[in-house]
């Protein structure tokens, strides 16, 4: 995932902050200064800017923010090991929170932090806790395409007549979810035939990210493009209804190109400010850490506490995405491979 420039946060949240919550100014209040904390963050940029802000405001403890791509991010997490500076790693999709568990970086989440998201959306282990939610599917546009014509399933854009329509980002870590999940219902060799099949589809029409990818085809560039919805929309928020030209729409309920991908955060087993540092997780997926998501325009789905995206999603009930728990997306490694093979890496 790339950062991304722009306004993506709605202010008006200071009605969270109340006095009296389980995010009490305990530093200041025993007179001791405030901890810092640091966070290697690869989510928005900008959302991320906005929990920091207010867990400040509500604990007195500051959280210092390292931006960056998820997967330099936990690499760098992993080279680092014991030494690594930072306390906490928040990432957009679980495959790279998934990849530092597995080198045994991380802490195991405070139960009581688990559990105010549903179990199926954190790590199997309990390193690692579920923030918010993402789709995959499709983005065409609609003066290129008419809505009959667009495919059903992520297979048939492997068929040749999408040959000089079909735009692709595959260094966005976003996609390897959606490869896993063909992986998995068709198997390595299949995956592989597809992935190829799109490389001679889109041609020369690859992108560095899915910014790029969603505004190349709202303006005709090219006709259509697998990415995650949260990209159109915050696409249409910037530029406005009258200048979209392009919808988001999911492929058939189940199909491997409909994919229900997991944003989360943990703590490093090698940070010195453990307790601090959960505190932060449990913010995230407090009433109030949700509540700054679900109003904000990352237009991503909250997973805890309860809240509800205040956006004009489709409703996170109604979604039907294939089956496919965190263990199954893995930590990305097969994916990765596979682009290596069909040379889109």
């Amino acid at each position: 995932m790339r950062n991304v420039g722009g306004k993506l946060i709605s202010v008006g949240l200071t009605a969270l902050l109340v006095a009296g919550t389980a995010m009490s100014r305990a530093p200041e209040a025993r007179g001791a200064p405030p901890p810092t904390i640091t966070l290697y963050n690869g989510q928005h940029p900008e959302t991320t800017a906005a929990l920091v802000a207010a867990f400040d405001k509500a604990t007195g403890i500051r959280v210092r923010v390292r931006d960056g791509d998820e997967d330099d991010l936990a690499n760098q997490i992993v080279q680092e090991g014991s030494a690594s500076p930072a306390d906490m790693f928040y990432a957009e999709n679980s495959p790279a929170m998934e990849f530092v568990h597995e080198k045994g970086l991380l802490s195991t989440v405070t139960r009581s932090t688990l559990a105010m998201v549903p179990a199926r959306y954190n790590s199997p282990a309990g390193n690692w806790v579920g923030v918010t939610a993402r789709l995959s599917g499709i983005v065409y546009n609609t003066k290129l395409l008419a809505r009959s014509a667009v495919p059903s399933s992520v297979m048939d854009l492997a068929d040749s007549k999408w040959a000089g329509k079909l735009g692709l980002a595959p260094s966005e870590t976003d996609f390897l979810p959606v490869i896993t999940s063909v992986v998995r219902a068709r198997g390595r060799a299949a995956a592989l035939r597809w992935l190829t099949a799109l490389k001679a589809n889109a041609g020369s029409h690859v992108y560095p990210d899915n910014e790029t990818l969603t505004a190349a085809v709202n303006n005709g560039a090219t006709a259509i493009a697998v990415v995650d919805h949260y990209y159109w929309y915050r696409l249409a928020y910037e530029l406005g209804t009258v200048s979209m030209h392009s919808v988001f729409t999911t492929f058939a309920p189940r199909d491997p190109g409909y994919v229900l991908d997991v944003s989360g955060a943990g703590v490093l087993r090698s940070s010195r400010q453990q307790a601090v540092a959960q505190r932060f997780l449990a913010f995230l997926v407090s009433e109030e850490g949700e509540e700054i998501i679900a109003h904000s325009q990352s237009y991503e789905y909250p997973l805890g506490s309860g809240v509800t995206s205040a956006q004009p999603l489709r409703p996170f009930a109604d979604l039907r995405p294939v089956p496919l728990s965190i263990a199954d997306l893995g930590d990305g490694s097969v994916a990765v491979a596979l682009l290596h093979k069909a040379q889109l890496l």
